[in-house]
């Protein structure tokens, strides 16, 4: 089963992308920035992008009526029992093209393969949040393609390249790898693995985090703050990847390529907030700058 933070990952692959392997310039930095912000709003932009998502809704056990977000309204039955979540019959919705006349058991987002339910320009699948506290919770997470934050995507505004942000970090091993807890938007906590800390030196100071590596994963995931959160950039947090250590230890850590979260885009997102350790107590005038259209 994949974790919360598995489905992140995936979902959040396009801002891996990376430019050819060699040398890399003042000039080619200028161009693999462009070339990553380009399919980063892409990505975005996709059908299955964060700017599609149109309703979060918790379930309880039992039973639990939704009114799905559309025109006009779709009334949905869902059944939470057991950690699984059952759709009743409805022939409005559709399921790989074959009408909902029985009730039907929807695979969840940290399964291999989700069970995407349709109507119309509508379409939501189970989702499955870890809590550390209180057991996991589960929802139903709405998209749709004629989304208004879609259709009236602003664009991305970004801080200029700057070649000293991208610096190079040494790999320090847990061994064993360390869990850390990390707190959602929506107050439930995980507890995460990270595989060691990244130590580098930005605007002559020595800095440590923590990144993250799920299970499967090769590149490590960081969550992040700076004295620009809440100002330039999105308040909770930026988010950015970098390669597993080279034989030497070393890879490379990019603020350039720091992005905004879900959260920053959308109300209907669970997104991971970093760690204390992760908080940089300096101005990080590089990546993603807060988005003109976001809710908060």
């Amino acid at each position: 089963m994949k974790s919360a933070f598995a489905v992140l990952l995936l979902l959040t692959a396009a801002c891996r992308y990376e430019a050819p392997a060699g040398t890399i310039d003042g000039s080619s930095i200028q161009k693999d920035e462009d070339a990553w912000r380009a399919h980063r709003a892409e990505r975005l932009k996709a059908p299955d992008g964060w700017l599609t998502l149109a309703g979060l809704y918790w379930l309880s056990d039992g039973n639990n009526d939704v009114s799905l977000p559309a025109k006009p309204p779709v009334p949905a039955q869902f059944v939470l029992q057991n950690g699984k979540v059952t759709l009743q019959p409805n022939p409005s919705l559709t399921i790989e093209g074959k009408p909902v006349t029985a009730p039907a058991v929807l695979h969840d987002d940290t399964e291999s393969k989700p069970t995407v339910v349709r109507t119309g320009s509508l379409s939501f699948v189970a989702i499955r949040r870890e809590d550390a506290a209180h057991g996991p919770r589960f929802g139903v997470r709405v998209r749709d393609t004629d989304a208004d934050a879609r259709a009236h995507f602003k664009g991305l505004d970004y801080f200029p390249v700057d070649p000293n942000a991208r610096v190079e970090a040494r790999f320090e091993p847990y061994n064993p790898p360390k869990k850390i807890p990390i707190t959602n938007v929506l107050g439930m906590t995980s507890n995460e693995i990270s595989p060691g800390a990244l130590v580098f030196t930005l605007q002559g100071r020595e800095f440590r985090i923590d990144p993250i590596l799920e299970q499967g994963e090769t590149d490590y995931f960081i969550i992040f703050k700076d004295a620009t959160s809440g100002k330039e950039t999105y308040g909770a947090a930026r988010y950015m990847y970098a390669h597993p250590p080279d034989a030497n230890g070393k890879t490379i850590v990019d603020f350039n390529k720091s992005y905004n979260p879900p959260c920053a885009f959308t109300p209907y997102a669970t997104c991971p907030l970093p760690p204390v350790q992760n908080r940089l107590p300096i101005r990080i005038e590089a990546g993603e700058k807060k988005y003109a259209g976001g809710h908060a």
